[in-house]
């Protein structure tokens, strides 16, 4: 399979007053398309830094970061937020959705900042909340979800602009057992469906529906290894 993500020798240090930072030391991976990836690593490692720069959200101190053919490292920032809009979808722990809107609403956000006619944003905002189970709550404000419905309405937006890679920070960290596993199933989906899948997470149980585990240790990669027992839910969007 071809890369969509390659990393070569990336570095990111922050002064911190006179005390130089060493988030990422040199760190290379390649992710394919398609894959489906655990970053992993306990607070310091450097697995947040990683997070930023495959996001586009922070760029390297030293170092190339290809994305889709796209070298990345030296982009502005107007730049590095095209490149976000159109190739990577967000998922967070927090959910990040707007209070006063609907799901509905807040799943089209990114196509009214792409420019998109309001008729074909809601047929397509539509489509993608039929794709994670929620065609019956989308005219429903967040305080009237529940935490996983919520995620869900997430995930739409983070598919709504039909984006190459999703990217999930701890998508599970707010929530109980029984909904965690009903999200990770409707990641397993999303991946059947085509989707490269970046997924962060200090849970040992989350990162193991993943196929591919890269863990992190002070800014360097400490191992880099195939999954072999995967998890694997049946359970589906209702």
């Amino acid at each position: 399979m071809s890369a969509i993500i390659e990393l070569k020798n990336i570095a990111r240090t922050y002064r911190v007053g006179s005390e130089t930072i060493h988030a990422l030391r040199s760190v290379s991976v390649g992710i394919s398309k398609n894959e489906y990836v655990a970053l992993m690593g306990p607070s310091g490692s450097g697995k947040s830094t990683l997070m930023n720069m495959l996001g586009c959200l922070d760029t390297p101190s030293n170092g190339e970061y290809i994305l889709n053919g796209l070298s990345v490292s030296k982009m502005s920032d107007n730049e590095l937020a095209e490149v976000r809009n159109k190739e990577i979808g967000f998922v967070f722990q927090s959910f990040n959705l707007m209070p006063r809107y609907s799901a509905l609403e807040n799943v089209i956000l990114p196509l009214v900042y792409a420019g998109m006619p309001k008729a074909e944003r809601e047929d397509r905002g539509k489509e993608v909340l039929e794709q994670v189970g929620l065609h019956d709550r989308m005219h429903h404000k967040p305080n009237e979800l529940s935490g996983g419905q919520k995620q869900r309405v997430a995930i739409a937006r983070a598919l709504v602009n039909k984006p190459a890679i999703i990217l999930a920070d701890e998508p599970t960290g707010n929530l109980d057992s029984k909904t965690s596993i009903e999200i990770m199933g409707l990641f397993q989906d999303i991946h059947r469906r085509g989707n490269t899948i970046i997924l962060v997470t200090h849970e040992e149980d989350i990162a193991l529906y993943a196929h591919r585990i890269v863990r992190l240790k002070d800014g360097l990669i400490e191992s880099d290894k195939q999954n072999n027992t995967i998890t694997s839910t049946v359970i589906l969007p209702v």
